[in-house]
């Protein structure tokens, strides 16, 4: 295992052993050279935090006087420099020799915790459309860190993609100050219109609101484009539909596919269409 994840790398094999290899797990790259006396005891320490991490991370260790382009590309102007990469970018970087103490704490920032690995396997199962083992994986994360924005962002989008907004709804009004809060307030036309619809809503003779409770309740059960097909009829017949809520909660919708998902982008560019 521990030779396997310290390796010389060169200009030839660099994009695949360094940078196709970080979209699997952080790879350390070492900028060293024979005639450089800090390399000589950096090397070796950097071999025994690998050795440690048991799989971890992978070392790379790039000879500065033989890969030169690598050296320039990579602006390497004193040696050593450690660099780490993770899904092919320079997530953090050093030069010069820094002690034993400092260099666990770098390797510590790069290489994925246990909290790190259960978000990971979480949004892959949102991602995959397992939403019931999804939202599992979330309440279990939230168990043991309740406030972990990532976690709370995810179950409330596990439980409205499956219909279930009163909970859904609960977590994005109290969400927590954090990079994710405008993502949950984005989603809070939506679970409010869920919610309203789940707990009887009122009954009505208008054609546009009877379409709008008609879209709601095909995302209850799951059919999104529909959903979003729906809610599209109801913006060209009115563009400021109930003060925008048809616009919100078709972006709420969007939100729910990801950004990654091919429909997203066709909806979106179909909303332009008919709003601009």
């Amino acid at each position: 295992m521990a030779s396997y994840n310290i390796i010389n790398v060169s200009e030839g094999d660099f994009e695949f052993q360094v940078l196709a290899y970080s979209q699997q797990m952080p790879v350390v790259v070492d900028f060293w050279a024979d005639w450089c006396i800090p390399c000589r005891t950096l090397g070796p320490l950097l071999e025994k935090l690998v050795k440690e991490a048991d799989g971890a991370f992978r070392l790379a260790k790039v000879d500065v006087d033989a890969n030169p382009n690598l050296a320039n590309q990579y602006k390497v102007h004193s040696i050593p420099s450690v660099k780490a990469f993770r899904d092919g970018k320079v997530m953090s970087e050093f030069t010069g020799l820094i002690p034993e103490a400092r260099l666990r704490d770098f390797i510590r920032s790069i290489v994925p915790n246990e909290l790190d690995l259960a978000l990971e396997k979480s949004n892959s199962l949102y991602q995959l459309n397992q939403w019931r083992s999804a939202e599992q994986a979330y309440r279990s994360i939230l168990e043991k860190n309740p406030e972990n924005p990532v976690a709370r962002l995810g179950l409330a989008k596990s439980l409205l993609i499956q219909g279930e907004s009163d909970e859904a709804l609960s977590i994005l009004q109290n969400f927590p100050p954090s990079r994710e809060y405008n993502t949950a307030q984005s989603l809070l036309p939506l679970a409010n219109a869920l919610s309203r619809l789940n707990n009887g809503g009122s009954p009505t003779e208008d054609p546009l609101d009877a379409a709008f409770n008609r879209s709601i309740r095909l995302i209850e059960r799951g059919n999104l484009p529909a959903a979003l097909d729906g809610l599209l009829d109801i913006l060209r017949e009115d563009k400021r539909y109930h003060d925008g809520e048809a616009r919100k909660v078709f972006l709420g919708i969007l939100e729910l596919l990801g950004n990654e998902n091919p429909l997203t982008q066709q909806y979106r560019q179909e909303l332009s269409s008919i709003l601009f």
